[in-house]
């Protein structure tokens, strides 16, 4: 059988690297600043081992996939490659393996992000790969390496000339992170790649730090996990699990107790509660989830919260479950870039 690489090569894909002069760095060395996640027990992971098995079997099984993860370092190397092990391949039919298991590379200058290129995994991707990506001229860049979404990363290292600088990236605009707690969405199905997620876009839009909780199938705000996010350290808080609660009556029973869980630890932390980006289907389900979102809502306003901001699913999404999905409830690019926009626009607000 013919391979369309065969055919095109702009779709062969580089796993082997030949530089006589490559050297490789272990990311938890300095100058490297990794963001988002922590190496424990053997791998990266979003939250303590610990803490996610105290919440649930999922948690568990996702906490230890990288989505939000990044490494950020600046280089003058007329190339950069990267060898990762990867304990757990995340490989799905609707989901681009660029985007589940792949890793990508902006550059930053003059306060402006620019995607570069993508360290696309072999279609055979078993438990890591190596890949290089030639800048073909040696100037000093600012660059960050997004992670994969759906995968496990134990460990990475970056590869360049020895003849290059390697240099500390520049901080954040904000010492503390936006943290998100969701779903799969939010975790980042299906961008076609790590950047391309609306966590990891907002991240760039105002040079800040992320925290991606999204948990797919598994963002159902309980207690454990309201406890953990409490005592995190943030600038703003961002609670988006509608979609994956039961039923309303586990909805109605969590979501207004997350709130008040984060708030009495954090009284002056904006707080942004969102509702199901699915809202066109506007089925009485859909319909009372919202309701319940909304009536946590008006009731931290009636208490005389003033840091408190909801949005609307159904007014993120023109024709969310259709143009802007892959298939009718995980987003497209497209999606994540409209979900990014909305969200982000209410981001802005807060911090100016």
């Amino acid at each position: 059988m013919r391979n369309i690489a065969d055919v095109d090569v702009n779709f062969k894909t580089a796993t082997t690297i030949d530089k006589d002069d490559i050297v490789f760095y272990d990311i938890e060395n300095e100058p490297f600043k990794v963001y988002g996640v922590f190496h424990e027990n053997g791998r990266y992971r979003r939250m303590p081992e610990a803490t996610a098995k105290g919440v649930s079997d999922a948690l568990d099984f996702l906490h230890s996939q990288t989505s939000g993860g990044r490494v950020c370092f600046k280089t003058d190397s007329p190339y950069i490659a990267i060898h990762a092990e990867m304990p757990y391949i995340g490989k799905m039919p609707h989901f681009a393996l660029t985007g589940a298991a792949g890793f990508d590379m902006y550059m930053r200058k003059d306060g402006t992000y620019t995607y570069l290129k993508t360290f696309v995994p072999p279609y055979e991707l078993n438990d890591g790969y190596e890949s290089i990506q030639d800048l073909r001229t040696a100037e000093m860049r600012e660059i960050t390496i997004n992670f994969p979404l759906y995968s496990d990363v134990g460990k990475l290292y970056i590869g360049l000339s020895d003849k290059a600088q390697l240099l500390p990236a520049d901080d954040y605009a904000y010492e503390k992170p936006i943290v998100f707690y969701g779903n799969s969405v939010t975790q980042g199905g299906c961008a076609s790649r790590p950047g391309n997620s609306y966590v990891n876009r907002i991240s760039r839009r105002f040079h800040t730090d992320v925290v991606n909780l999204g948990f797919s199938g598994s963002g159902r705000g309980e207690q454990a996990i309201a406890d953990y996010i409490a005592d995190l350290d943030m600038r703003i808080f961002v609670c988006d699990y509608d979609h994956n609660a039961p039923d309303i009556d586990h909805l109605r029973a969590t979501h207004e107790n997350l709130f008040k869980t984060v708030r009495a630890a954090q009284p002056d932390l904006p707080i942004i509660l969102i509702t199901s980006m699915s809202q066109h289907y506007c089925t009485d389900d859909k319909k009372g989830r919202r309701d319940v979102i909304y009536q946590t809502y008006r009731n931290a306003i009636a208490a005389g919260d003033k840091n408190v901001y909801f949005i609307d699913g159904y007014d993120v999404m023109d024709e969310f479950c259709y143009d802007d999905t892959v298939d009718g409830a995980h987003a497209s690019d497209w999606g994540f870039y409209n979900m990014a926009k909305y969200i982000g626009d209410v981001i802005e607000k807060i911090l100016k």
